[in-house]
């Protein structure tokens, strides 16, 4: 049940980062915003990893889990960077349905690289959200 609420506060708080990223990236540089998003989900994670004690010693992380650690936040990073520049050059309506696509790419690398597997339905709609994406992009 935890799942399914976090699921759903995730999608409910998605629109609204590139609805309030739209709004706010007309009047600095793409790649400074990416920076200020940073830094303040820095500090809003460390309140609350702090608040909750739930902060542990770096050293009880061992040296595969960093290196897993730093090669994603490396991909967030060149993710965030694309979608403030994509934001700046395009249409909101636009470029969310293009980020959503990472559904549609992750289901076959969990699959061929974690071992995970997704039923007819899960790739049904992996398809669906492909297929959406597209005709959202596309539409006049």
């Amino acid at each position: 049940m935890k799942l399914v609420v976090l699921a759903h506060l995730a999608v409910a708080f998605a629109p609204l980062i590139t609805f309030l990223l739209k709004l706010g990236v007309e009047d600095i540089n793409s790649d400074f915003d990416a920076l200020i998003q940073t830094a303040v989900v820095l500090v809003a994670l460390s309140v609350l990893v702090g608040a909750t004690g739930k902060f542990q010693s770096l050293r009880s992380v061992g040296p595969g889990t960093w290196v897993f650690l730093i090669l994603s936040e490396l991909a967030t990073s060149v993710s965030w960077l694309c979608h403030s520049r994509a934001m700046h050059l395009g249409e909101a309506s636009r470029v969310a349905p293009a980020d959503n696509l990472s559904v549609v790419f992750g289901a076959p690398i969990a699959a061929v690289l974690l071992g995970e597997r997704l039923s007819a339905m899960g790739w049904l709609g992996a398809g669906l959200i492909a297929a959406s994406a597209v005709l959202v992009a596309a539409a006049p």
